[in-house]
């Protein structure tokens, strides 16, 4: 089982982060192989401020080294293994211009404004691709938004292999854990906690310092009735639903047992027990981190070290994919 994920490079991670998608990968460090990239060649397909980018980078890591990611995976970012932008122009000659049109993320980012897109964010699902392929990946993690990427991906390994005739890329299936919540805003529960949102008391970032923790949740949304006894029960509250879910998220528990030990109170005595409990877990990571980022040469090097197991695992396929379509004899 090798598994291969990346997170774009774009500013502060956030308690949604961490519960979607770190603390999942902490956790698969011992189900198998695991290639963790910040994906600093995807945030070229936007705006880029080069100063945010690297020390972005940097903090990214950072954070990723402080919530649990060691030396069980392999953690670099990705413009230092050159085969992910090689491959991807080897694989910008199977894909097709009708698949990526039909891409929804293409859609919704480029808006009405196509024709101003940059070719990146076009072709941006092509280098996803060349991502997990490259490694000869076997699962991918996946949110409901990235799974047509990931079925592009099969599409273009499929095409690939057909193509040239060779069995080069196996087809990489989603790994979709069911303990991977999605975590919405604090001050809207049917918005995804995003660090885009302008309002700050809408997240939680890691970076937050306890008191701060304990006033986000102290202020955040929710409603007038008591909690009930059954977590089904909360589908029309979502306010309500979010903050359980967070604290069932938190504690490693069912939101079905969490909601059972609360029932018939309301959020005055809630909301304290949710602080506490974010606080002691974000707390120490937050601790960790502030120590990584008093010595930033040292997370580079850490990053370089990564890059060099990368590159390793990366150039047999790169070098089975040049000689298919004849760039190597």
């Amino acid at each position: 089982m090798r598994v291969v994920s990346g997170i774009q490079t774009t500013g502060n991670l956030h308690l949604g982060n961490y519960l979607g998608a770190i603390k999942q990968w902490v956790a698969m460090q011992d189900q198998g192989e695991c290639l963790f990239f910040l994906a600093d060649l995807h945030a070229l397909t936007g705006n880029v401020t080069p100063a945010e980018l690297a020390n972005s980078t940097i903090e990214m890591a950072a954070t990723l080294l402080a919530s649990g990611i060691d030396d069980r995976a392999i953690l670099f970012n990705q413009s230092r293994v050159p085969a992910h932008a090689e491959l991807c122009w080897i694989l910008n000659g199977t894909a097709r211009m009708g698949w990526l049109n039909r891409m929804t993320q293409w859609k919704d980012k480029a808006g009405k404004n196509r024709e101003g897109a940059s070719v990146g964010l076009f072709t941006y699902p092509v280098l996803q691709a060349a991502d997990v392929l490259v490694y000869q990946a076997t699962h991918v993690p996946v949110g409901e938004d990235q799974k047509q990427h990931l079925e592009l991906a099969r599409d273009i390994a499929t095409k690939f292999n057909t193509d040239f005739e060779v069995e080069l890329f196996p087809l990489p299936e989603p790994l979709i854990s069911k303990a991977a919540p999605r975590i919405m805003s604090l001050r809207d529960g049917s918005a995804k906690m995003s660090k885009s949102d302008p309002s700050d008391m809408s997240r939680i970032n890691l970076i937050d310092d306890n008191d701060t923790i304990a006033q986000k949740i102290k202020k955040s949304k929710s409603d007038a009735d008591l909690l009930p006894d059954s977590f089904d029960a909360l589908a029309e509250r979502p306010e309500a639903k979010n903050l359980v879910t967070i604290y069932a998220a938190l504690s490693d528990r069912d939101p079905q047992s969490v909601v059972a030990e609360f029932a018939g109170k309301g959020f005055g005595a809630f909301k304290p027990a949710l602080a506490d409990l974010a606080v002691a877990t974000l707390g120490p990571i937050r601790e960790r981190l502030m120590s990584l980022l008093d010595d930033r040469t040292a997370v580079g090097a850490e990053l370089a070290k990564g890059a060099e197991r990368a590159s390793t695992l990366a150039a047999p396929t790169l070098l089975a994919a040049q000689k298919a379509v004849g760039l190597q004899v």
